[in-house]
């Protein structure tokens, strides 16, 4: 991997996610040789991901070199890899691009879409962890509505023009809502001979409410925005197979769409070469002591999505949001110096500072410890809390000069075909036939 020798300790950290660059933005400074390890070269904010999806926003305005991270210390150092598995007795790591010995080592890898087991949604299903899936969303979407004008089969049509969306949680959510902007204010502009009226957009959840991780009055004013949105909310409704067409679940209905997207739930994203003890097998995630070491290891840490610390408030883990990750990454970095230097360890305690989720147009809710409020307020909220959040000055100036003009204009100026999807291509390239 080419890195050079150092009398410093040496902390190689997988994953640029949240965790991940919160922590090697904190030893930059620090007496350690830290190794930034990526399978991309760039962090991805992925609360924002829905935007890129729906023409809203450019992947370059929530995504950030991680490059730029590492280039302010001569201590610290990235490299594209990814890593293929861990030798906890060699302290060695192997990846695509060679192998490295660490002293300390922190898995933040996060984690990926969980199917539960559904091989026919994983094929034929899309999905949004990525900005590439993103941007594969956003070309299926407007290529289907590009093919329905054409269309003079009806049935065809209204597979093109209708949208599946499964599992009701804040991506759900927030990605159906800006669905129907798209419907109510693109639509009609940009595609005069299309009746927007038979756009249908469905949100499937098995549960009994919508975004079941909040508060019940969260939940019941995100069903109303939605309603009000046009979105037809589905409860209790468990999608049991898609084979690119129709969509079966567990009632009597069975839809059929062109557009069928998965946001059910994710699943930890582990490295091979731990004990499976290290593992808790029903939620893929790594089992850690309130120090975030690894159970079994006293070198190998977890941090973010992919840890698990479990305690009476948090049975199952902390949940599996930015917050927990950027506060880990935080606290890690200070036990880090407190262990080279034989200090005692410090736990690691979670400050909750509430959930939101954003509605579309001038709609969101927001919960926080003793406040639970929705509407235009909670939009400017979340709005504003995003904002703070993005890394970099160049991606919050651009993405917020973007809500702007979108606001003003009803308008998202992103809605480029830049690279066809590859299943939509195919199917206008057997139409011409």
């Amino acid at each position: 991997m080419n890195i050079p020798k150092s009398d410093l300790p040496r902390v190689v950290i997988i994953g640029g996610g949240f965790a991940g660059i919160t922590l090697t933005r904190k030893l930059l400074k620090e007496d350690f040789q830290t190794v930034l390890l990526d399978r991309n070269n760039f962090h991805t904010f992925q609360p924002l991901l829905y935007q890129v999806s729906t023409s809203g926003l450019e992947p370059d305005s929530i995504a950030y070199p991680l490059r730029k991270i590492t280039r302010s210390s001569d201590r610290a150092f990235f490299r594209m890899a990814e890593v293929e598995s861990i030798d906890p007795e060699k302290n060695t790591i192997y990846t695509n691009i060679g192998e490295m010995v660490y002293d300390y080592l922190v898995i933040a890898t996060g984690s990926k879409t969980n199917f539960f087991g559904n091989k026919s949604i994983e094929e034929h299903g899309m999905w949004m962890k990525t900005v590439p899936q993103a941007l594969n969303i956003r070309s299926l979407i407007l290529e289907n509505l590009e093919q329905a004008v054409i269309t003079d089969d009806p049935v065809k049509r209204k597979a093109l023009l209708t949208f599946i969306l499964v599992g009701a949680g804040p991506t759900g959510v927030e990605l159906s809502g800006a669905i129907a902007e798209l419907k109510r204010n693109i639509v009609p502009q940009d595609y005069p001979d299309l009746n927007p009226d038979e756009m249908e957009i469905h949100l499937l959840e098995g549960l009994d409410r919508v975004l079941p991780p909040m508060s019940e009055e969260a939940s019941a004013k995100a069903h109303k925005f939605l309603k009000e949105l046009g979105v037809q909310v589905h409860l209790n409704t468990m999608v049991e197979s898609y084979d690119g067409e129709n969509v079966t679940t567990n009632t009597d209905r069975v839809f059929k769409s062109s557009t069928f997207i998965w946001s059910a739930g994710v699943t930890g994203a582990p490295v091979k070469g731990l004990n499976a003890s290290a593992l808790v097998e029903a939620a893929n995630r790594y089992e850690v002591n309130v120090f975030n070491q690894v159970n079994g290891y006293e070198n190998i840490f977890a941090i973010g999505d992919i840890a698990v610390m479990q305690n009476e408030e948090y049975p199952r883990g902390h949940p599996m949001v930015a917050q927990p990750a950027i506060q880990q990454g935080k606290h890690l970095a200070q036990n880090l110096k407190r262990l080279v230097k034989g200090e005692k360890l410090e736990p690691f305690h979670y400050k909750d500072k509430g959930t939101m989720a954003t509605v579309g147009r001038n709609r969101a809710v927001v919960d926080l410890d003793k406040w639970k409020f929705g509407g235009f307020f909670a939009w400017f909220v979340w709005m504003f809390i995003h904002l703070w959040y993005l890394i970099g000055f160049r991606n919050r100036l651009v993405t917020f000069f973007n809500w702007v003009y979108n606001y003003i204009n009803y308008d998202k100026a992103a809605r480029l075909i830049i690279r066809p999807f590859k299943g939509a291509k195919e199917k206008m390239e057997d139409r011409r036939v």
